[in-house]
């Protein structure tokens, strides 16, 4: 027979077992951003009001087009884990698998294009 006192089974990864990963995620990709949002408002601003083949030649350098990728990419992963958190809470039956699923492709798809229309500037 196993006795498991309340400290034990507290311990590990919740009952779920995926609660503490998800939330390591949220901490890695906050820290991240924190570091990423304001290099990408630092070279975005750099650029901000200025003619279209200005800005055109300046995402051709690499270190704004690969912080904006970055930026791009670590938000929008940070907004799925986010926003799967919310509908886990508040949404429940079929109802919950549906959001999941179609919120996860869409930041998946709003992820593709920003990456996409980053690249297709830069080459």
């Amino acid at each position: 027979m196993g006795y498991l006192t309340d400290r034990k089974r507290a311990v590990g990864m919740g009952s779920a077992q995926t609660g503490t990963e998800h939330h390591w995620q949220m901490i890695i990709t906050s820290v991240a951003l924190l570091v990423l949002v304001p290099l990408f408002i630092f070279t975005f601003g750099w650029i901000l009001g200025s003619p279209y083949e200005e800005v055109i030649a300046y995402y051709q350098r690499p270190f704004p087009a690969v912080v904006a990728i970055l930026t791009m990419l670590v938000g929008f992963f940070h907004y799925r884990l986010g926003v799967q958190t919310l509908i886990e809470d508040y949404v429940h039956g079929f109802a919950r698998k549906v959001a999941i699923i179609g919120m996860i492709c869409l930041s998946y798809a709003a992820a593709a294009f920003a990456v996409f229309a980053i690249v297709r500037i830069a080459l």
